[in-house]
Formats: C-alpha cells, structure tokens, sequence
C-alpha cells in the first residue's frame, strides 16, 4: 500500500473509520505517515491531532479504543478507509458515531427506517402499514407463520423459494420489532454484548 503523504502541504492523508461489524460510519480523523505506521504496528488507530498538535491514539483516554480490521486505501492514493471494531462509543458526546445515529448502516437499516416511515406517515395504501394497525398479536402470528414457512423450505433444496422465505421472515419481524417499540440497533447492542462474553475457543 503506497500512501501519497505529500499530496498534501501538511503531509496528511483523511481517514474515514467505519464499523467492522454494521459498517456504520463513525468518524474522520487524519494520519500522517508516523501515525499510520503505529497504526499498522498496534493495530489500534492513531492519528495526527491537528488540535494537539501530536500523534493521538483514538480512546487513549476514555479506553474507546477502535482495534483495526481492515486499511484500504482510495484510487488517488490519498485517502485512507479503516473498518475498525470499537470498545465503546466513538464519538466524545458519549454517541455511537459523531455522525447522525439513523446514518444508513446498511441496506437491512435502510429497510427499517421504510418500514418506520410507511407507519409514521400512515400509508393507507401500505400493507406495511395495515398490517401494523392490526394489532400486536397479528404481527406476531405472521412472524410466526413466515417462519414456519421459513424451516419448511429449509428441509426442501429449492434455493430460491428458501431465500424469498429468509426475506419475508425477515421484512415482518422489522415490522414486529416497531409494534414493540424497538430497532434493530436494540438487537444488535444485545448479540455484541453475548459476542464479547464468549470464551475465546482454541
């Protein structure tokens, strides 16, 4: 990986840091060639302070720090992408990302955050919608109907009819998940909880 340092008066490079795990955008910081070198050494992202004028490695006070998983670098060699795993939130207001929180995480966010607007606007002509005015029992029983539906097509070896099973048990329980009051990102915080409290197996 060849990083065009002097592109720039300052000999910094932009770096973008996303989530390894849900691919959300967390912040922008820079390196310098020092940094970016102790970054690839530790395997935890340091940048160049503009503000303090030194190397700072990200959660060197609050313990946030941000583990590497991944460095690629933009056509112009010029900018740096960095997928990470944090240990905390990222951002010093204590926030997941110092971007918005709804920033699109991916495309199964992008279909919740449709499915939210579909109920919030009250679209008469949405069966998204109807079928959230039913009532939580009738959300309920058809997750429960899509997944049977769901194991049924397992046991079979049509592909195609098992995977249009996966996305419509998937669709309802978004749809499960706003009749209760909750997001995916309640789910997620739960399954990173029970992923950092596994035994590490040899």
């Amino acid at each position: 990986m060849t990083i065009d340092f002097n592109k720039n008066s300052d000999g910094l490079v932009p770096v973008v840091i996303q989530n390894n795990n849900t691919l959300q955008v967390l912040m922008l910081g820079y390196m310098n060639e020092e940094a970016f070198l102790k970054t690839q050494k530790e395997q935890r992202v340091t940048f160049f302070s503009r503000s303090k004028n030194r190397l700072w490695t990200k959660g060197e006070e609050s313990g946030n720090f941000l583990t590497v998983n991944d460095i690629q670098i933009d056509c112009d060699n010029d900018t740096l992408l960095i997928k990470a795993t944090p240990a905390g939130p990222t951002c010093h207001t204590g926030s997941t990302s110092c971007f918005k929180e709804e920033t699109s995480k991916g495309f199964i966010y992008e279909l919740e955050a449709t499915i939210n607007q579909r109920i919030d606007n009250n679209d008469e002509n949405s069966y998204t919608n109807q079928l959230y005015k039913r009532g939580i029992n009738k959300v309920a029983q058809k997750v429960g109907e899509e997944a049977i539906e769901l194991v049924i097509e397992a046991k079979d070896n049509d592909a195609n009819l098992f995977k249009n099973e996966a996305a419509d048990l998937m669709y309802h329980y978004l749809i499960l998940l706003k009749a209760k009051g909750f997001k995916l990102n309640d789910v997620e915080e739960i399954l990173n909880e029970r992923m950092m409290s596994l035994p590490i197996v040899d």
